[in-house]
């Protein structure tokens, strides 16, 4: 009965995976001639160029041409899709593929504007690490369900000099404490970059009085109750920042190059590999290191995801499935390539797909998994539009 029962399921899980190659060969052929156009942020240089390989490699071998739509903001392809649906463009929109997360995701998520799910389709998804990795699948507190696909991780990250620096600090206390003592020497980009709202967001953390409530949506009440801590803790630091908190820098790459250039001795990322590529590159100098606060920091996943009203809903399937391949996600982890952190699980690769990530380039400024320590998991999106729009309302005047 045991080998009759055993040939039985044998036999339903090689029909269903000969149903899902049947149904994944029907998608290639779909979009084979199809054009993508990713809408992606823009501003950094080594992920244009990451994008623009991978537009190579699936135009080479599925016949999918992929166009980059440079954004400034996400929010920019979101309104234009809310636009579109409000008039009636339902089938033929202008966007087939979005980087997203946080904030947009329950945004579009809450307004229908997301195809899916689409997640279980792609072949690729059974390496995703779904167990050590849950940002994989709970994005800033909201459930994924199969609606984003991830393509590389992050944490958040103080970038220094370590030959202007030593030790760094490793608690949001000593941070301040050092930023007291060396005046002019710190900033954070304005917080209506993702990256100024996520130090923010950091100290939001270590500050607030009940830091469970940061994992539910941000009401009136809750929002001044807890970040009332964070707003006295600025108000008492921001007179040290450079140029006295008077002004911030755009984004990441500006502040980046104020490392660079002598003007502040720390850069935040959420990167980790950040450090590490550009020291190679030419763009900071190679004594700069990574590091952590000692009791963790943010960690989040960026994902893909395809507009309800994308005309080319099974190429941009590919071009997910794509960004999953290990040998993608070890050329994206490359830091001579991105040096963006996998989303896959190693124990789910083979021998040989999991040499392609043992035999990627080391640098002193590259950070190990243990180094990184404690991944913190993003608050609910809404604390982090409360935020940008508070500290708008407060110092951007």
């Amino acid at each position: 009965m045991r080998t009759v029962l055993r040939a039985a399921l044998a036999l339903v899980l090689a029909t269903t995976a000969a149903r899902a190659d049947a149904a994944w060969d029907a998608v290639l052929a779909k979009a084979r001639g199809e054009t993508v156009y990713w809408n992606a942020w823009g501003g950094d240089e080594r992920t244009n160029a990451f994008i623009a390989w991978a537009g190579d490699q699936v135009r080479a071998r599925y016949g999918v041409e992929l166009k980059q739509v440079k954004l400034t903001d996400t929010g920019e392809a979101v309104a234009r899709i809310v636009a579109e649906k409000a008039a009636g463009r339902d089938d033929d929109g202008s966007v087939d593929l979005i980087w997203i997360n946080g904030p947009n995701f329950l945004s579009m998520k809450q307004k229908g504007l997301l195809y899916g799910p689409f997640v279980d389709k792609l072949p690729n998804a059974k390496y995703i690490d779904t167990t050590d990795k849950p940002s994989n699948v709970v994005d800033f507190t909201v459930p994924v369900e199969g609606y984003e696909s991830p393509w590389r991780l992050a944490q958040f990250v103080f970038i220094y000099d370590s030959a202007k620096v030593a030790p760094p600090p490793r608690s949001l206390a000593a941070l301040t404490d050092w930023i007291k003592a060396h005046p002019g020497r710190f900033t954070h980009p304005a917080a209506q970059d993702f990256m100024g709202a996520s130090f923010l967001k950091q100290a939001l953390i270590d500050l607030a009085p009940d830091r469970a409530a940061l994992s539910q949506p941000a009401d009136d009440a809750a929002f001044a109750r807890e970040s009332a801590p964070l707003w006295a803790w600025y108000d008492g630091v921001r007179p040290f920042f450079w140029r006295q908190g008077r002004q911030f820098p755009a984004n990441e790459p500006a502040l980046i190059q104020a490392l660079n250039d002598g003007e502040v001795d720390f850069a935040l990322a959420f990167d980790p590999a950040e450090a590490a590529a550009a020291a190679q590159a030419g763009r900071l100098p190679q004594t700069v290191r990574v590091t952590t606060f000692a009791d963790g920091t943010l960690g989040n996943t960026s994902f893909v995801a395809i507009p309800f009203n994308s005309p080319h809903k099974d190429a941009a399937m590919v071009v997910a499935d794509y960004l999953l391949d290990p040998a993608t996600q070890a050329h994206a982890q490359d830091i001579t390539a991105l040096g963006a952190y996998s989303v896959l699980d190693p124990a789910k690769l083979s021998p040989e797909q999991r040499k392609l990530f043992e035999a990627l380039p080391s640098h002193p400024a590259l950070p190990t998994s243990a180094d990184l320590g404690k991944v913190l998991l993003e608050p609910h999106p809404s604390w982090m539009t409360r935020i940008a729009e508070e500290w708008r309302r407060r110092y951007a005047n």
